[in-house]
């Protein structure tokens, strides 16, 4: 007698808190994306072309969605308790990735991080935001991306659990924009952009 094996694919999850109390990190033993790929989807219109992300907005709790190499942070609405959704949730994004169903149904087309018309101080300022920032922003759940650099301000967009985080703003001013000073005496303000 053969016992049949079933092909399902494996998938952990496990949950990781961040400094944003309505967003939770949904960690994967998988990867999802290539390194500093990610996919952030504000509301249920941005997410059309991603079946998981658009699932998840089925929960009236759910209020942002963003994707990252291993991981997908969900940002819930501030009237409901993580305790009371999070099993729901994670059950989903298991499913989902354990049946591989696709996470995106089109190409995003993809802004390169360094582009060869920046200047020499764009060029700098992108590196700096690339090596000593966005590691560190990821572990959060978050990403960081430069957005443009004119009269001193440094602009940058901040998405997953960064949007909309309490304490966004402290690191922003306190961490970053500090960094970015000491490094590049040109820089004179940080800013985020679409918050």
């Amino acid at each position: 007698m053969k016992m049949e094996t079933d092909n399902k694919k494996l998938v952990n999850i496990y949950l990781e808190a961040n400094p944003n109390p309505n967003s939770m990190k949904f960690v994967t033993n998988i990867l999802l994306f290539e390194d500093g790929v990610n996919y952030d989807f504000p509301d249920e219109a941005s997410a059309a072309q991603a079946p998981l992300a658009k699932e998840l907005f089925g929960f009236d709790f759910v209020d942002r969605v963003f994707y990252m190499s291993n991981f997908i942070t969900v940002t819930k609405k501030e009237d409901v308790e993580w305790i009371q959704i999070k099993d729901q949730i994670k059950n989903l994004i298991k499913s989902h990735l354990e049946e591989e169903k696709p996470l995106l149904t089109s190409e995003f087309e993809e802004t390169p991080d360094i582009d060869e018309n920046d200047s020499e101080l764009v060029k700098k300022i992108k590196g700096m935001l690339d090596e000593y920032v966005r590691p560190a922003v990821e572990q959060d759940g978050g990403a960081i991306s430069f957005h443009s650099f004119d009269e001193g301000v440094v602009r940058v967009n901040l998405q997953g659990s960064c949007s909309g985080c309490p304490s966004s703003m402290v690191t922003l001013k306190a961490g970053i924009e500090n960094l970015l000073k000491r490094a590049i005496p040109e820089i004179k303000e940080v800013e985020a952009v679409g918050l």
